[in-house]
């Protein structure tokens, strides 16, 4: 990965932390999800840049090592959609392709809708489209054990998260995640309890993966992640989504 080039850039006020590789007018813009940072995408990066692109991947706004704002809990889908038009333009990019994960993905809906033409196209992961301010037309069924209802919730997530390391709270993240079933907790029980102490990593998610995830989510904390995607987002998605 040391080719790939890492810097500091003023963004709205907040310092960036951008990862880059390759050269060229055609522009690949990566947009990680939670768990997740700029790392996310290394593997991708290399790829698109071995065919001709230049590939730019941001740790978000209050993620990795990017600055967190001064109030975490204000921070709202449209500051990382005004983030990414001011990267196309720090760099001077009149055009890009869009990736976006999670996170990342609705940042790229966002982005698409508001700003067409400084899209070539986009690609997401993991979120299907929903405009903003809209609501899934459904009502009340989903579990309250749901761990996007847990996450909501202010305090909730600090406090399970809390009994652990941080190291321990992406480890848990990342197995729940990987499994088929959609992490619900019983009522008496919360997320992290969901995973015995003893379960291995995915197979695809090395001890060194973890150990640069934890290092860099002790440095940023879990505050924006809270808010973008769960607490802002989904209070208006969620709440009415069932299965």
């Amino acid at each position: 990965m040391d080719q790939i080039q890492h810097k500091f850039v003023d963004i709205r006020g907040l310092k960036i932390h951008m990862a880059e590789i390759g050269t060229g007018d055609k522009v690949v813009v990566f947009l990680h999800g939670f768990p997740e940072i700029w790392y996310s995408w290394r593997h991708q990066m290399i790829a698109v840049a071995n065919a001709g692109y230049r590939a730019i991947a941001p740790d978000i706004r209050g993620y990795g090592l990017s600055e967190v704002p001064s109030e975490p809990e204000k921070t709202t889908f449209k500051d990382l959609t005004d983030d990414v038009l001011a990267i196309l333009d720090f760099y001077g990019v009149p055009k890009a392709f869009v990736v976006g994960k999670d996170v990342g993905a609705i940042t790229a809906y966002h982005f698409v809708v508001a700003h067409p033409e400084r899209v070539t196209g986009v690609v997401t992961l993991g979120v299907p489209y929903t405009p903003p301010g809209h609501s899934f037309a459904y009502e009340g069924q989903i579990p309250e054990g749901f761990y996007v209802l847990r996450w909501q919730k202010p305090g909730r997530a600090e406090a399970d998260f809390g009994r652990f390391d941080v190291k321990t709270v992406v480890k848990n993240i990342y197995i729940l995640f990987s499994k088929a079933d959609i992490p619900i907790a019983e009522e008496n029980k919360e997320i992290m309890d969901l995973v015995h102490p003893t379960t291995p990593l995915p197979s695809w998610f090395t001890e060194e993966d973890l150990s640069i995830y934890a290092a860099l989510y002790e440095k940023s904390g879990f505050r924006t992640p809270l808010q973008v995607p769960y607490r802002y987002y989904n209070q208006y998605v969620f709440r009415r989504m069932t299965f």
